[in-house]
């Protein structure tokens, strides 16, 4: 047998790294859990440390490193704190792999360090690709890098191409559930609550992906991730609304042949293929039953009421630093809205807004990424502070 496999896990508390966690645990023998990282949630990340005894562990919130650091003074566990270090231990020998599962923008540099440090990537932050795609992809290929999607959707069409990488795409299709509120006209968003908003009615996830998820976000956010991912054009993608999630995406070929990825929404599945490629490993996952699904159905999404999906469309054709313009308009009005100061169709309000306020930079560098998120997290904060205050 080979060499068990070793792990680095960013961002190991969220919903992606816990059941990122249960993968490893199901096959010791495979995998060699070296680093886990966690934000601020100092409690949870004691206890995984506790229980996986990893080489290293990155809080990054400064002020909990004591915390951490004396709960695990009696193992043999490097603790460190802060966004730096978040960077280094990645580029750690012990580790082949890196798995990015941290939320938003902050996952972009030590995703890019992980690429320089030849480590390959299994790609859950999908915010990495947003943001500074063409960077990342560049990269990668530069040093020989392969980045395995994590999403369910990318991973689906992933599955799709294996023994197809010489054929050509016509399109992809990636599909999205609707979220809580298929269907809604803008008349009945506008009184949408908190809690209405985080009832996914189909995947168990983190409070922004969920958000996303109901304002179709998420699934724009996915449509610039597969441009990169899969190397195509805008009008090679498209979105289809799949309210049971069981084809998790298609691909449709030269000849006019489609592929499509089915099964049960369980996030192990891809998250597991992609630690385990180009081998499938045997699980007692729940199995798809067709009697239990005798109808499955599709639907055009509406971006005229769902406006974020047809802003993510209009980053992408405009290029440059546009997506990662919205993508941190985005994170800046999804957080103002899980605390409730502005209401749910103020959220792609506030994107476009800033969209057309902030200057889009081509031919970007890192340093050019940088500075249009700044930018974009200082016009947003300023418009929701506008609106909380009407």
């Amino acid at each position: 047998m080979s060499p068990k496999k070793g792990i680095a896990l960013l961002g190991s508390t969220g919903s992606i790294g816990t059941q990122t966690l249960d993968v490893i645990e199901a096959y010791p023998e495979y995998f060699d859990l070296q680093v886990l990282t966690a934000g601020k949630n100092a409690d949870l990340l004691i206890a995984q440390a506790l229980k996986f005894k990893p080489n290293t562990v990155v809080i990054t919130e400064e002020s909990l490193y004591l915390k951490v650091k004396n709960a695990l003074s009696q193992e043999d566990i490097h603790v460190y704190a802060g966004a730096e270090a978040l960077c280094q231990v990645v580029e750690s020998n012990e580790v082949d792999t890196v798995l990015t599962a941290l939320v938003g923008y902050a996952g972009l540099k030590p995703t890019l360090r992980a690429i320089e440090a030849k480590k390959t990537i299994a790609l859950a932050n999908k915010e990495t690709l947003v943001v500074a795609g063409e960077l990342v992809t560049r990269l990668a290929k530069e040093n020989g890098v392969n980045i395995y999607p994590v999403d369910s959707e990318h991973s689906a069409i992933f599955q799709c191409l294996v023994g197809e990488f010489h054929n050509k795409i016509e399109k992809i299709y990636l599909t999205a559930s609707g979220g809580p509120f298929r269907g809604w006209t803008n008349e009945q968003l506008k009184s949408v609550k908190r809690e209405q908003a985080l009832k996914h009615p189909n995947w168990s996830m983190g409070a922004k992906i969920t958000i996303d998820s109901a304002t179709l976000m998420n699934k724009g956010l996915e449509v610039i991730e597969a441009k990169w991912l899969f190397n195509l054009k805008p009008e090679q993608i498209d979105v289809i609304v799949h309210p049971q999630s069981i084809v998790h995406s298609l691909v449709q070929f030269e000849d006019g042949s489609m592929k499509a990825q089915m099964g049960l929404p369980d996030m192990k599945l891809p998250i597991q293929f992609a630690l385990t490629f180009p081998d499938r490993f045997k699980t007692d996952f729940p199995r798809f039953n067709f009697m239990d699904y005798p109808q499955l159905t599709f639907e055009k999404p509406d971006r005229a009421v769902f406006k974020n999906l047809d802003l993510a469309f209009k980053a992408m054709d405009m290029g440059g630093t546009a997506a990662c313009i919205l993508n941190a308009a985005n994170e800046i009005s999804v957080e103002a809205f899980l605390q409730e100061k502005i209401k749910f169709l103020d959220i792609a309000h506030i994107n476009e807004a800033t969209m057309l306020e902030v200057q889009v930079v081509h031919n970007a560098r890192y340093e050019d990424f940088v500075k249009s998120d700044e930018l974009a997290r200082i016009c947003a904060d300023k418009i929701v502070k506008t609106l909380s205050k009407s």
